[in-house]
């Protein structure tokens, strides 16, 4: 099961399984994450969304952007039918191969400070927090900042 590219047809499945992912973070913050609320239309036209299926079914998704000295994931989502399997860890996997392709050094993300779980993987799968900052669009909500080097492809 490889990812590939979203399309048009994908943005209601795109919109629902991200809002199931991030669903107990909604609940514990008191409003949903920035993902949540995201127009994914221009992400698609702009190839930016990939989809781990399994089936029919659409398991888990990332959103990667292509940027001149690095790769930034904008959002990991496995639905809660497929957790427990390892497809972030592969979804992951997914963005460090796609930033050496694009002859990119290292991946970037940030999460919410709060989102200690995400942070604890990310740790585990090699990210090192780079620093913690204000959430600009979210009052009070704390942002961390995290890289791994991936090295660019040969």
């Amino acid at each position: 099961m490889n990812p590939r590219p979203a399309r048009p047809d994908d943005l209601a499945a795109i919109v629902a399984l991200t809002s199931e992912a991030y669903a107990p973070y909604t609940d514990l913050f008191g409003a949903p994450p920035i993902p949540v609320t995201e127009d994914y239309s221009p992400r698609i036209a702009d190839g930016e969304i990939w989809l781990l299926e399994e089936g029919s079914d659409l398991a888990g998704l990332i959103v990667l952007e292509r940027h001149p000295d690095h790769a930034m994931i904008f959002s990991v989502a496995v639905s809660p039918a497929f957790q427990g399997r390892k497809l972030g860890i592969r979804l992951l996997h997914f963005a460090d191969e796609q930033a050496r392709s694009w002859g990119l050094p290292e991946v970037r993300l940030y999460t919410n400070s709060r989102m200690e779980r995400n942070i604890a993987l990310y740790s585990t799968y090699g990210y090192l927090e780079t620093g913690r900052r204000a959430n600009p669009y979210r009052p009070g909500w704390t942002l961390v900042d995290m890289v791994k080097l991936v090295g660019k492809a040969a």
